[in-house]
């Protein structure tokens, strides 16, 4: 997937990048519907897209076969005009874009996957940046609530969340990472399956990284979260997994110089086993009846995916 992986970060490279130049790279190359939307705040404004690349036997169509969806997380691609170049925040958007690249490319092909696909990221060359322990951070042009609600849609029914993530000093592994299953309030076991695609993907033993119940909470109620690769959970009841581009030591989200274009195929050709596996049912996020049974002995955590009010006192 090299190919794709380079295409897509010489399109994102570039302090005008845009989603049209994204949807006119995918019609020249492949098969897939693409929708484009300008998100506007007081801080910019970026491109949302989103690429739908429909099953053979998926719900458009009106086959039983389940959707997906792959979310790129990122604040932004560039820092500019401060800092030029693109930084290592945009990792999420080229994976989750490069994996569209391929995927819309098979379907040319003849390579279809059983269930449709959703692949939902942004493009804005010139994002702001904020302060974070122990490196900084990229900030976004438009709110966490706002993002979420361009990137999550009710047809995804399990959900691939992309996003670099060196940022910390719990993750100490190169390559890329993945997260235990979060679903409607709930850090649930790592999934076993998912575990076994990333080992055949890798050739290594998998990587997972730890959560706190802090990062499975919404943006904006002043507690600590190592990034913003959970947030599509608070937005939805389907279970999401964190996929994160990773670093041995903290490198700052705003650090230029700093993508391994090997790292991002890598999880990019992850992303598309998953996509595989799950719409044909081999592959499961969760174990739905030990869910029912937590629900019912523990009751309903979905206050963990709202954002209580905050006292001023």
């Amino acid at each position: 997937m090299l190919k794709q992986v380079i295409d897509m970060f010489e399109l994102l490279d570039r302090p005008d990048a845009g989603a049209e130049a994204i949807r006119e790279y995918l019609a020249d190359t492949g098969k897939c519907d693409v929708e484009i939307n300008k998100l506007t705040d007081s801080k910019g404004s970026t491109d949302h897209i989103r690429i739908v690349i429909p099953g053979s036997t998926g719900r458009l169509g009106g086959g039983d076969s389940r959707t997906m969806g792959i979310i790129g997380r990122l604040g932004g691609l560039g820092a500019r005009p401060e800092i030029i170049g693109y930084v290592s925040d945009g990792d999420g958007a080229l994976t989750a874009l490069s994996a569209a690249a391929k995927l819309a490319r098979m379907a040319l092909l003849g390579d279809q996957l059983a269930g449709d696909l959703v692949i939902s990221t942004h493009i804005c060359p010139d994002a702001p940046t904020r302060p974070h322990d122990p490196v900084p951070m990229m900030g976004s042009p438009v709110t966490a609530e706002a993002m979420n609600e361009a990137e999550v849609s009710a047809d995804m029914e399990a959900i691939l969340s992309i996003d670099a993530t060196k940022g910390n000093r719990v993750i100490n592994a190169l390559g890329f990472a993945i997260s235990p299953t979060v679903k409607e309030g709930y850090i649930l076991k790592v999934s076993n399956d998912i575990l076994d695609i990333m080992s055949r993907v890798t050739g290594r033993l998998p990587v997972v990284f730890p959560l706190s119940q802090q990062d499975i909470t919404p943006y904006g109620n002043d507690l600590g979260h190592i990034n913003s690769i959970l947030q599509p959970a608070v937005a939805t009841a389907a279970p999401v997994i964190g996929v994160a581009i990773t670093a041995e030591v903290p490198v700052a989200g705003c650090a230029t110089g700093a993508s391994r274009l090997t790292d991002v195929e890598a999880a990019a050709r992850f992303a598309i086993e998953v996509a595989k596996d799950y719409t044909t049912g081999q592959c499961q996020f969760h174990d739905a009846e030990e869910f029912a049974r937590m629900t019912a002995l523990y009751g309903d955590m979905t206050i963990f995916q709202s954002t209580p009010k905050i006292s001023s006192s």
